[in-house]
């Protein structure tokens, strides 16, 4: 089986907590922009869990009355990707060389829920001048031909907001 083929979506935000989401959230409301895609760090849901996460965007989805995607990242554990789906996640990204990425796969299509194996390009707002850059990044439009917003700022320093 495999993954599910990528799709135009709004540009992505890595979030860390919910006032990570709101923050985001309001920028995007403020510049009359749909909301972003709000996507987990990296492993996320090996770390903080899927009923953290599924918390968060709950509670991010009481400060915009629109549409809010999200999507949970499992590394490579089917396990906490199963816990997810059992927990009512809708969108997940799985690393696909996880020995168990085509049961997980076949579990979320039967749950009308979608996995992929990559991330997409995101803004992570722990990166060191993120937030500063966020309007930018929200505002920034997609690439004609691949459909991909711009690249996000390559800082490597510790965070600063």
């Amino acid at each position: 089986m495999n993954p599910s083929p990528p799709t135009l979506e709004p540009v992505a935000v890595v979030i860390h907590s919910l006032a990570d989401a709101r923050l985001v959230l309001e920028a995007a409301a403020r510049d009359g922009l749909a909301p972003p895609l709000l996507l987990s760090a990296p492993d996320a849901a090996c770390f903080m869990g899927p009923a953290w996460w599924l918390a968060l965007v709950a509670a991010a989805r009481q400060h915009r009355t629109d549409s809010i995607q999200d999507l949970l990242d499992c590394g490579d554990a089917a396990g906490p990707a199963m816990q997810a789906l059992r927990l009512g996640q809708k969108r997940l990204v799985l690393d696909q060389a996880c020995p168990q990425f085509d049961a997980v796969l076949e579990r979320a299509t039967g749950l009308g829920a979608r996995l992929q194996a990559v991330r997409p390009p995101a803004l992570d707002l722990a990166a060191r001048g993120a937030v500063r850059q966020l309007a930018a990044w929200l505002g920034g439009g997609r690439d004609s031909a691949s459909g991909l917003p711009p690249a996000p700022p390559r800082d490597t320093g510790p965070p600063s907001r």
